[in-house]
C-alpha cells in the first residue's frame, strides 16, 4: 500500500516533538491539548504530525492494512467545530478477533463504537472517485468494532488533538460473516450496543455522514488529493453508527447491525 510521505519533510522542529510525544503517550500516559502548545493549529500541520508517526512506525515494523474515519455525525463535527470528517490509519497489530478478549490495562482511556466496515477489491485511481465508483469497488462489508482511545487526557480534544492522534485509534473487530453490498441496507440498517443484556447505545447508518459509503467517498477523495488513493484490500471503518461507549473492565460488548452481522469484544 501506499502511503503519504512527500509532505512529511515540510514540518517543522514542533511537530516533529509533538510526533515523538504522541508516541510516547502510549506508556507514558495521555498528554495536555495539543492545541495548546503549538503556533499553527491547522488540520493540515495535524496531518503532517500523523503522517510523520506512520512513517515512523513503518520503520518500526508495523504494517498499514486500511484507514478509519472519524468525526462523521454532524453533532460532533458542531461540536469540534468542524465541517467535515478526519481520518487515521489502521495498523495489522490492532485488530482483534471476534469475541476476544483484550486487557483494559493495554489502553489510556477506552470507548468502543459500531460500524460498519468495508474491504475494496478495486483500487480507487480516479481523483474525485464517487459514491457509485466506491459501491463498485467494495469486495464486502462486516460489522466492525472500533477501539479509540486517545492521548489526549480526559478527552479533551478539538480536530488538531485528533487528527494528530491517528483519528485517537486505537484497535478494531471485524465480524466473521462478510456480506456482499447487494445484500445489505447500510441506509436503514439499525444498530445496538449491548453490555450485561442492555442497550448501551443504538443508531443507524444515516447517522454516518448520510450514509457510510458517503464517508467511504469523502476518504476516498481525501485520499486522491494527497497523491495516496485506496488500494485493493485495503479496510476501511467508515464511522460510528451512534454514540461511543466507555470501555470498562469485565464487561462483553455486543454489536448487531440489521443485515450486516454480529460482532463482539469482551475486557478484563
Amino acid at each position: 500500500m501506499r502511503w503519504c510521505r512527500e509532505k512529511i519533510f515540510q514540518v517543522n522542529k514542533s511537530e516533529h516533538g509533538l510526533a515523538a510525544q504522541l508516541r510516547e503517550a502510549y506508556t507514558l500516559g495521555a498528554l495536555s491539548p495539543l492545541r495548546d502548545r503549538i503556533p499553527e493549529v491547522s488540520v493540515e500541520a495535524a496531518y503532517r504530525i500523523q503522517n510523520l508517526n506512520t512513517v515512523w512506525w513503518q520503520e518500526q515494523g508495523r504494517v498499514p492494512v486500511g484507514r478509519k474515519i472519524g468525526l462523521t455525525s454532524s453533532a460532533v463535527q458542531q461540536q469540534l467545530g468542524v465541517d467535515q470528517p478526519d481520518m487515521g490509519v489502521l495498523f495489522s497489530d490492532t485488530q482483534i478477533a471476534d469475541g476476544d478478549t483484550v486487557n483494559l490495562s493495554d489502553y489510556l482511556q477506552p470507548k468502543i463504537e459500531a460500524e460498519v466496515a468495508i474491504v475494496l477489491a478495486h483500487d480507487l485511481e480516479n481523483p474525485v472517485p464517487t459514491v457509485a465508483e466506491i459501491e463498485k469497488a467494495v469486495d464486502y462489508v462486516v460489522p466492525a468494532i472500533e477501539i479509540v482511545d486517545s492521548r489526549i487526557a480526559n478527552w479533551d480534544i478539538k480536530i488538531y488533538d485528533t487528527v494528530a492522534d491517528n483519528g485517537s485509534s486505537a484497535g478494531f473487530v471485524l465480524g466473521q460473516n462478510p456480506q456482499k453490498l447487494d445484500d445489505v441496507d447500510l441506509l436503514l440498517c439499525g444498530m445496538k450496543i449491548t453490555c450485561g443484556g442492555e442497550v448501551v447505545s443504538s443508531g443507524a447508518g444515516a447517522a454516518c455522514l448520510g450514509h457510510p459509503l458517503n464517508a467511504a467517498a469523502w476518504l476516498a477523495q481525501y485520499q486522491a488529493s494527497t497523491g495516496t488513493p485506496l488500494q485493493a484490500g485495503e479496510i476501511i471503518l467508515t464511522g460510528a453508527l451512534g454514540p461511543m461507549v466507555t470501555a470498562a473492565a469485565g464487561e462483553t460488548y455486543d454489536i448487531a447491525i440489521n443485515s450486516v452481522g454480529k460482532v463482539s469484544v469482551s475486557f478484563q
